[in-house]
């Protein structure tokens, strides 16, 4: 599969972890202390560990944060489940305590219902969002289909991606896991999307199978507002921040700097990256 992450990234991060309240924040930190700040915010009960590939190669340019909230991989778990909206509260609240007024934010599936919940308590704190397989909402209900295109997005990743998923699934529970997953199908991210007040840049992947079908895209390009860009990565599935790092980081570069969207001459395995312009 070409840009698949076959081989091991190299881990520039150490570890760190910060009180945010009652709870503890882990995570990993790399990158110039004075360079802009990115934190990738990861998926459904999974840890930041399969968004390390794509966020190590920022690392040169940007001070980066992959932080794992609260319940999930290395930082505790709370008493009870956190929603959506206190995961948002939560990574503020990872904000506040690092003195971060403000950060470009690269989510995931679930992480982009919580940047999205960010930027809906307080826009100033997000320069610009990057999500990537936004998810949740009419295309994802009911919770059984739900379930059903996680299976089939399952056999579409890379058999690699199960080593590193499994033991965070594991350490969630499957009761939390049920609930957080409920809260996510039925989080209305695409409406949030077409609303946003800052800049926004989606990321998708043609065999996605949590994307929103072709004939929504294509009615969402007619409308959507011009402070958003819609970005596709074809033959890519769900998790492109582990399976396409080198093409998703230099997508990144790109659109932070403010540049049209163009693939990486440098790369020969890279699979075709196309900006998709809004209809005339």
């Amino acid at each position: 599969m070409p840009g698949v992450a076959l081989t091991r990234t190299p881990d520039p991060f150490r570890w760190s972890a910060l009180a945010v309240g009652d709870q503890w924040i882990h995570y990993r930190v790399a990158g110039p202390a004075d360079g802009p700040v990115m934190i990738h915010v990861h998926g459904f009960a999974i840890s930041g560990t399969y968004l390390t590939p794509t966020a190590a190669l920022l690392t040169d340019t940007f001070r980066t944060y992959v932080p794992d909230l609260p319940g999930f991989g290395r930082s505790p778990r709370p008493a009870g489940s956190l929603s959506i909206p206190d995961l948002a509260g939560a990574l503020l609240g990872f904000m506040d305590g690092l003195d971060i007024e403000q950060a470009v934010l690269v989510g995931n599936s679930l992480g982009c219902a919580v940047i999205l919940e960010v930027i809906a308590e307080a826009p100033e704190r997000v320069s610009k969002a990057v999500m990537v397989g936004l998810a949740g909402g009419q295309h994802n209900q009911p919770l059984g289909k739900a379930l059903l295109q996680m299976v089939r997005d399952g056999v579409k990743e890379p058999p690699r991606m199960i080593t590193v998923a499994a033991p965070d699934y594991l350490r969630y529970g499957p009761i939390r896991a049920i609930r957080l997953f409920s809260w996510m199908t039925r989080f209305p991210a695409v409406d949030r999307f077409m609303a946003m007040p800052v800049p926004v840049m989606a990321v998708i992947g043609s065999e996605d199978p949590l994307r929103p079908p072709w004939r929504r895209i294509t009615q969402l390009m007619g409308q959507i507002p011009p402070q958003v860009d819609i970005v596709l990565f074809q033959g890519a599935a769900h998790a492109i921040n582990y399976t396409h790092p080198r093409e998703l980081a230099h997508t990144i570069r790109q659109y932070v700097a403010g540049e049209p969207i163009r693939m990486d001459p440098d790369n020969p395995t890279g699979i075709p990256v196309l900006q998709l312009l809004r209809p005339h």
